[in-house]
């Protein structure tokens, strides 16, 4: 299957916008909310759920990032290691409502990572997950607090979020892993 996009630019724009505000409402405002962006999307992403809140409310929002690379539970199985990337907590998140920002949840291994990392830097008073899209598949009981679209997929594609930030350009697209596969063997 070549590449399908399944989101354009103004559809994750208004997912982000919908998120937002649901993030606002889920929290009673912005008092006491901090958003942590997961490496390496998930970074952008807070960055601009962080814009709508000030521009619904007015008020800024700490947003932080985070690098789960040594949280990972395959460590031992990577030929190489995972690229380490900085992470930068907001000061003091112990006590704080603490949304943590991924682009898709897939497994949700990444996710226990993030809260492993996370819990190094001190105890919230409570972890919520954002993500773009949620594809299912999980392989641990985590849940999304808020998602911007459900992807039903199977394990043969992958979803790969593109953003200006990292990509040149935003949009979602679908590709099917074996036939990315099949043309890396013939290489």
């Amino acid at each position: 299957m070549p590449e399908k996009v399944i989101m354009t630019e103004d559809e994750i724009r208004r997912v982000l916008v919908r998120i937002s505000h649901e993030v606002l409402e889920n929290n009673d405002g912005s008092n006491d909310l901090v958003l942590i962006g997961v490496h390496t999307r998930g970074v952008p992403l807070a960055h601009r759920i962080a814009a709508v809140i000030k521009k619904a409310e007015g008020a800024d929002v700490p947003v932080g990032s985070l690098d789960i690379g040594l949280h990972r539970d395959d460590l031992q199985y990577l030929e190489t290691p995972p690229a380490i990337r900085p992470t930068d907590i907001p000061a003091g998140i112990t006590g704080k409502n603490v949304v943590l920002v991924d682009d898709v949840l897939f497994t949700g291994r990444s996710i226990r990572a993030a809260m492993d990392a996370l819990i190094d830097f001190g105890r919230p008073q409570r972890i919520q997950l954002a993500v773009l899209i949620d594809r299912g598949h999980r392989e641990l009981p985590i849940r999304a607090n808020f998602v911007g679209r459900n992807i039903p997929s199977s394990k043969d594609e992958r979803i790969q979020l593109r953003l200006k930030e990292t990509d040149g350009k935003d949009e979602v697209v679908v590709t099917n892993n074996m036939a990315k596969q099949g043309a890396m063997q013939a290489q």
